[in-house]
């Protein structure tokens, strides 16, 4: 049984979790789909900038996030002002770190997706009368799905496991910033609490291993209805 904390402990993480997913579900898509379908110069360097999150240290990315978004930087300064939005020590400060923590995999696995799609069905679409949002809502969209759904799911159970930019950029502070890893990190720091680590351990593998089947099982569905779709 769980105590009241740590409810409160995983309430907060799906919180978190799922406003970092919907903050960058439109970030991801418009990334994948830039990277998949546009030649540019600086192509390569773009997709180096939306996979860095992946191989920096987690640690040296809540610091990047403290320079942008800080309370005396200017990208903070303004959200503050104008939007009202305040990122250190706030919950927020932890969905927008899990957010940037989770979108290099919501982008990969969305291109990968829209890389996919046979370019002959929208030709074909386009032949037959519909125009470039209808081809793209009716015929793009349905068979890219499966990726964008799986994307979505994994950006979840990254951002449920989100621990080092979240404690740098936002800190650690118990109801208002601390989800489970936080509160995984904070109770090994105190003696005889092995049972709450221990329940709080199987918790996150629970959320974890529930995020990957439901990603499957979604993309399952939806790269069924897509081919039916398609036919």
């Amino acid at each position: 049984m769980l105590t009241a904390e740590e409810w409160q402990i995983l309430l907060l993480s799906l919180k978190v979790s799922a406003v970092a997913m919907a903050a960058a579900l439109p970030v991801a898509f418009a990334l994948a789909w830039v990277l998949a379908r546009w030649r540019f110069p600086g192509k390569v360097l773009l997709d180096a900038l939306v996979h860095l999150p992946l191989v920096l240290p987690p640690v040296v990315t809540g610091w990047l996030l403290l320079i942008a978004f800080g309370t005396n930087a200017p990208i903070g300064r303004f959200l503050s002002d104008w939007l009202g939005l305040t990122f250190i020590f706030r919950w927020t400060g932890a969905a927008l770190a899990a957010a940037v923590m989770a979108l290099p995999l919501m982008v990969r696995a969305m291109r990968l997706s829209i890389e996919a799609v046979d370019r002959r069905l929208e030709s074909a679409a386009r032949t037959l009368g519909a125009g470039r949002w209808r081809t793209f809502a009716s015929v793009t969209l349905p068979l890219a799905m499966p990726g964008v759904l799986a994307g979505l799911v994994l950006g979840l159970a990254r951002s449920i496991g989100e621990f080092g930019a979240t404690i740098t950029f936002a800190s650690n502070i118990p109801g208002e910033t601390q989800t489970l890893p936080l509160a995984i990190y904070s109770a090994l720091q105190m003696p005889g609490s092995e049972w709450q680590v221990t329940r709080l351990a199987i918790l996150s593998i629970l959320v974890s291993v529930a995020a990957l089947v439901a990603s499957e099982w979604l993309a399952r569905r939806s790269g069924q209805g897509a081919a039916r779709h398609a036919l």
